[in-house]
């Protein structure tokens, strides 16, 4: 009786470790049709409607303020640079995340590709994550609004009383009605439709390029004028010097935030293995330029010293005697961040309804409104809880917060990048329906594999396998390579987890000030030791011919395998482990609830937990025999 127990218990542990690592197909016509349940998105985007969401949510307030902090503290006139550097990091993310929206167009973006990937445990925590970003990162934009807002009618305390902030004296919170009245109005919106909703975010992103073009153009006829003082100080272009540029790029890489919003409308896109990549790039290529000319006539108008670091825009053209200006770059502040919002919540409905269309969360999250063709219910909801957030808390001690979701996703696409090049998923889940079907097929592969021969009967139920008319010894060629095969994509395995043990070794080592010198150079040449290894393994051996043909073909291909996703991997991680103890010990909180959630719910839910995986290469034939049987 023990001995029983003591069996069930350990194959219920690995039954829990295998949970985590189970892998969900790339969505196709088949598996759609097979699980029903749910109603498709409304295919209405193109490549217009990706730019204005791309450009819209991630060109946000943060242009408006901080490009005078980062050019008091850190990088000086070379502000341009800085923008250029962070630009050209962000691309990394953007190349990955534009082959596999075009390879894996369904709805929740970094955590569907992870799914399909990595794991159910990794893509339950990056969805987690997700949720946590979008929530706060919508709230703190929210709240940033009202006092830009309160500008237009004359000052803080401008605004008419139902609008205005208050103080609530039994809970000591400053509570903020507008911030949870935009919310709201942006909620509604979203329930409208997808077409409506990018309608709106495009004619808002657009008035907010106009007034960066007029920065830019007014700026530099000022500029002119003066003689560009800014870059005539005695201190040079790189007062700080390289490692001030550096710095300050780390910093305003956070201003690109936001592209990845495109990759979460990937079911909603008319053609997505064209338009996604498209839109991906087309929009980080026009934040970048515009962060670049904008930075370039500002540093130039005032010495860097002498910069506001909360308005440095609207100072700059105030002492230029240009005071009406204000107006303007006002008004664009606020279509920024009301563009931002707009882009903050619409991603997050689409992650919960992926969640819950894989199980890990209630159906409720799934439903998508029949008429709208929209996750209405999980959209309602997120814009409560996001205006309830933005009403009773100041989320800006929080907003580093947001950065762990957007990075954690674009480290764990990286990594997606490289198991599909090398080794991509070569079993699929099959429902446990066609268990016949199943062992019908694998009872025929079986016996094929040991004598070489088939009956006419079973080459009936798999037609498009020939392999009855091989001889013996073209079989045992055929295993021969089967097994090089299983070697390759072990050494890639391996050399791909080498590469992240040596990344996380080397960011945290080299972040350690705490640590004394000798150690923690003994830790990074540890630690590099690893990320070399795997990255010559991989550079050294064959990818996967399998890379070809998975999920959907056609579209872009990320360039540069290995080396850029390695890059990619290794310039997030750094930024990760940089984020502070104050940031990762709150977020380490929510993980740990998400921990719980799937353990009680997502775990024993999962749309996974009774299928059969097969090879990929007899699916189609299981389909056929299941078809045959029938």
């Amino acid at each position: 009786m023990g001995f029983e127990e003591v069996r069930s218990s350990r194959v219920e542990g690995w039954a829990g470790i295998r949970s985590l690592i189970r892998r969900k197909q790339v969505d196709s016509d088949r598996p759609r049709a097979a699980g029903g349940g749910h109603h498709q998105l409304a295919k209405h985007l193109s490549v217009p409607q990706l730019v204005a969401i791309g450009v819209g949510s991630t060109i946000g307030a943060g242009v408006y303020v901080l490009i005078g902090t980062v050019a008091r503290e850190h990088a000086g006139p070379a502000l341009t640079i800085s923008f250029l550097i962070a630009g050209i990091a962000a691309a990394l993310s953007a190349f990955c995340y534009a082959e596999l929206a075009s390879r894996c167009p369904s709805a929740g973006s970094a955590y569907h590709y992870s799914y399909i990937c990595v794991g159910e445990g990794v893509a339950w925590l990056i969805g987690w994550a997700l949720i946590l970003e979008y929530t706060i990162g919508g709230s703190a934009v929210a709240r940033g609004i009202t006092p830009n807002l309160a500008l237009f009618f004359g000052g803080p305390d401008g605004l008419p009383a139902f609008l205005a902030r208050v103080h609530i004296p039994g809970l000591d919170v400053i509570g903020d009605p507008c911030a949870a009245v935009l919310c709201l109005i942006v909620t509604a919106l979203l329930c409208l439709g997808i077409k409506e909703s990018s309608f709106v975010q495009g004619i808002v992103t657009t008035a907010n390029a106009f007034v960066m073009v007029f920065v830019i153009i007014a700026g530099g006829y000022i500029g002119f004028q003066t003689g560009w003082v800014g870059y005539a100080v005695s201190s040079g272009y790189f007062p700080y010097g390289v490692n001030g540029v550096l710095a300050g790029s780390a910093t305003v890489f956070f201003a690109y935030i936001g592209f990845d919003s495109v990759a979460s409308t990937a079911e909603e896109v008319k053609n997505p293995q064209r338009d996604l990549p498209m839109g991906i790039g087309m929009a980080l290529s026009i934040c970048c330029l515009l962060y670049m000319m904008v930075s370039a006539v500002v540093v130039g108008l005032v010495p860097y010293f002498a910069m506001d670091p909360d308005t440095p825009i609207s100072t700059a053209f105030s002492r230029n005697g240009m005071q009406w200006a204000v107006y303007i770059v006002t008004s664009g502040a606020v279509l920024a961040l009301c563009s931002t919002l707009l882009g903050s919540l619409l991603p997050q409905p689409r992650i919960l309804m992926a969640m819950a269309r894989d199980g890990l969360l209630p159906s409720f999250f799934s439903d998508v409104n029949r008429r709208t063709q929209v996750p209405v219910k999980s959209t309602i909801l997120t814009g409560i809880m996001a205006a309830a957030l933005a009403f009773f808390m100041d989320v800006s001690q929080l907003a580093g917060m947001v950065s762990v979701g957007t990075l954690l996703a674009f480290t764990i696409v990286a990594i997606s990048i490289l198991i599909l090049r090398y080794v991509p998923p070569d079993e699929v889940p099959l429902p446990s329906s066609l268990q016949e079907s199943i062992d019908s097929v694998s009872f025929y592969y079986n016996s094929q594999e040991e004598d070489g021969k088939c009956s006419k009967d079973d080459k009936s139920l798999v037609d498009d396998v020939e392999a009855s008319s091989m001889s013996p010894l073209v079989i045992k060629e055929l295993n021969h390579e089967k097994l090089n095969e299983q070697t390759r994509r072990k050494r890639a395995a391996w050399s791909i987890a080498s590469v992240c043990i040596g990344v996380l070794i080397l960011t945290t080592s080299a972040s350690s000030a705490f640590l004394p010198t000798y150690p923690r150079y003994f830790a990074c040449f540890i630690g590099g030791l690893f990320l070399l290894s795997g990255l010559v393994v991989l550079s050294l051996i064959d990818q996967d011919d399998a890379r070809h043909n998975f999920g959907h073909t056609g579209g872009f291909i990320c360039p540069f395998v290995p080396l850029l996703p390695i890059c990619c991997i290794l310039i997030n991680s750094y930024l990760l482990v940089n984020l502070g103890s104050g940031t990762w010990a709150r977020v380490s909180i929510w993980l740990l609830i998400g921990v719980f959630v799937y353990l009680f719910y997502g775990r024993r839910h999962s749309s996974l937990r009774d299928v059969i995986y097969v090879s990929t290469a007899h699916a189609d034939a299981v389909y056929k025999t299941s078809a045959y049987v029938a």
